[in-house]
């Protein structure tokens, strides 16, 4: 009997493999991913008040800071990537990276408990120093650490879930996404309400409480996730992709005084038989020709991997080069959601946070664009998707670059919407400081950009995850928490710019972001100054979005598949083609009542095993 030898799960065969994953398995995940985000949103949108006023920063180097910090843990989410995509599953990397995160918020509550581990008021831009310094930046560094890895490693956990070579299971991958940002949302809701109310209630005392609940929600979070384990289909960790990409470089570079073949398929490519990989291989494509260089084998040269390469580990490194001006197109826009967690909860501080007579905490604000987002996900999902299908035949509705181009114009009315709302704001404290204008019109710039969120975020996991070669997956949905976290440094870089510049041309010798008073600054014009730059980056944007060319697999290699035609011309607007595939894994015939002998040493992880 021929062994079925596709890369996949656990130790069983594919009957057993069906009954496994699916919502059930991605059910624990969405737990967790709710549990945890509780914690980390409600610290987003709060932190910089604690920096500003139980660690003394002042108003730019708290919002540095929290950028910072924002900015590592997103950066980092690589590292979680890596390692679950070559050394640990998935599973065992969030559970690692896990022990990390409950260790630093643990740190926190410590801190903030004891008063004798807080710095005093000192009147400089930082006053934190010697052993308050380093257990602050090390519960910090190690927060950044062990929240990034997870989120390098957790949502492709839940998408490998689902089979994409299978018709219904890559339309509920699709929903997968969704259904992930609903969680979150859900649980970022209860964090910028409660767990901030908590945080900041009895004069801005209440801070290690804050982090106690955290700390105890999170770790319930990882409780639930470990419960689920049965459920999980586990991929097997492959090749370094870190070693794949360079060996295409190198090999590219040995090659480069050798001339390319007319004809591609010439090119260097194992037979279908050498191919053990449950992704078919991947076509060859006309972009970035210098790197077919690397599919050369020689004149009596032995096919070995830093003499030559196959066009599939090629075609890995091309996707991933196209992939590189998405991701920094998308990094000014999480520019400006940096802006919402720091300056924007500044100025909700300095408004009237009355609503009836319970006071407001100006972190709470968040929860407007979240509500909106729990309202339209389900809606998007029942309604939206289905119709859209219709029309596209996309199993998306619409292509993952559609829903990312709909965030960037978005995000740049959010800019403009949050400078026309400061402007009003000033004024109305130009007039009488003892009648602030309403927290609440804070609420038109925060839904405008939580709606954009709702589009790029799910875009982006979906593209990110779906475009990337297999062995690759959690390194390149880690692409997403890249953009987000060169998003927050360049934030903390364009505040020090603006305050540099402006400081040297403005009158009164002070820069835009300057000081502790924001009504003596200029936040509204840095508003403006992101809106600008949005609509220039937008611009930018559809040139690449135009450009992209999507993965598509060798035709000889998936004959069943069934390829819908294009919408038009333009990658920005063509429906993704549709796999079919025959069994829910791999794509190959199988019938359950044969006996199967399955090579469990080379493709296959124990169902026992961690």
């Amino acid at each position: 009997m021929e062994n079925d030898t596709k890369t996949g799960y656990d130790a069983i065969g594919p009957c057993k493999i069906k009954e496994k994953g699916g919502f059930k398995a991605a059910s624990f995940i969405y737990a967790l991913v709710a549990l945890e985000n509780m914690g980390s949103v409600a610290n987003m949108v709060s932190l910089v008040l604690y920096f500003f006023l139980k660690m003394h920063f002042d108003l730019s180097g708290s919002a540095n800071t929290l950028t910072n910090l924002l900015g590592s843990t997103y950066l980092l989410s690589v590292v979680g990537g890596f390692i679950s995509d070559t050394y640990l599953n998935r599973f065992n990397t969030c559970i690692t990276f896990g022990i990390l995160e409950v260790l630093a918020l643990l740190m926190m509550t410590i801190q903030a408990h004891n008063e004798s581990l807080q710095p005093e008021a000192c009147g400089k831009s930082r006053c934190v120093k010697g052993g308050i310094a380093v257990m602050f930046y090390a519960s910090l560094c190690l927060l950044a650490l062990g929240t990034g890895g997870v989120k390098g490693s957790l949502p492709p956990l839940g998408a490998e879930q689902f089979d994409s070579k299978d018709p219904k299971e890559s339309k509920a991958l699709a929903s997968y996404f969704n259904w992930l940002l609903l969680s979150s949302t859900i649980g970022s809701s209860i964090g910028v309400t409660v767990l901030v109310w908590v945080s900041t209630s009895n004069n801005n005392n209440g801070w290690w409480k804050g982090f106690l609940i955290i700390s105890i929600t999170t770790f319930v979070g990882y409780v639930f996730l470990i419960l689920g384990k049965p459920f999980y289909r586990l991929e097997v960790p492959g090749d370094s992709p870190i070693i794949r990409i360079a060996q295409v470089v190198v090999v590219a570079i040995k090659n480069r005084g050798l001339s390319l073949p007319e004809n591609p398929n010439e090119l260097h490519e194992i037979n279908e038989k050498e191919f053990v990989s449950a992704e078919a291989k991947i076509a060859h494509t006309e972009q970035f020709r210098c790197l077919d260089k690397a599919a050369i084998l020689g004149e009596n040269a032995k096919p070995t991997p830093w003499t030559v390469c196959t066009v599939t580990q090629v075609e890995e490194v091309k996707v991933l080069t196209r992939m590189l001006p998405i991701i920094a197109s998308t990094i000014l826009l999480n520019t400006c959601l940096a802006q919402l967690q720091t300056f924007s909860v500044q100025q909700g501080s300095l408004m009237d946070r009355r609503l009836g007579s319970f006071q407001v905490p100006a972190p709470s604000v968040p929860v407007i664009p979240l509500a909106f987002i729990m309202i339209l996900v389900p809606i998007y999902e029942i309604i939206f998707v289905p119709f859209a299908r219709k029309i596209t035949k996309h199993p998306s509705g619409i292509t993952q670059l559609q829903r990312v181009g709909i965030g960037l114009v978005l995000s740049a009315i959010s800019m403009s919407v949050a400078a026309l709302v400061e402007v009003k704001r000033k004024n109305q404290f130009l007039k009488n400081p003892t009648k602030p204008i309403s927290l609440f019109w804070l609420s038109f710039q925060y839904a405008i950009f939580g709606i954009a969120d709702m589009f790029t975020l799910v875009g982006l996991l979906e593209f990110f995850y779906k475009e990337a070669p297999a062995g690759m997956r959690s390194l390149s949905t880690s692409f997403t928490w890249i953009s987000l976290s060169f998003g927050y440094f360049l934030s903390s870089v364009f505040v020090d710019i603006i305050n540099s510049v402006t400081k040297r041309i403005s009158p009164s010798k002070k820069g835009w972001l300057y000081g502790q008073d924001l009504n003596k600054n200029n936040l509204n014009l840095f508003y403006w100054f992101l809106a600008i730059l949005s609509c220039l980056n937008f611009v930018n944007y559809l040139y690449w979005a135009t450009w992209y060319k999507y993965k598509t697999e060798d035709t000889a290699n998936t004959s069943g598949m069934d390829k819908s035609p294009s919408i038009s011309g333009v990658p920005l607007i063509k429906p993704a083609e549709i796999e079919v595939s025959k069994t829910t894994n791999g794509g190959s015939t199988v019938d359950p009542t044969q006996e199967i002998s399955w090579k469990n040493n080379q493709v296959f992880e124990s169902d026992q095993a961690m």
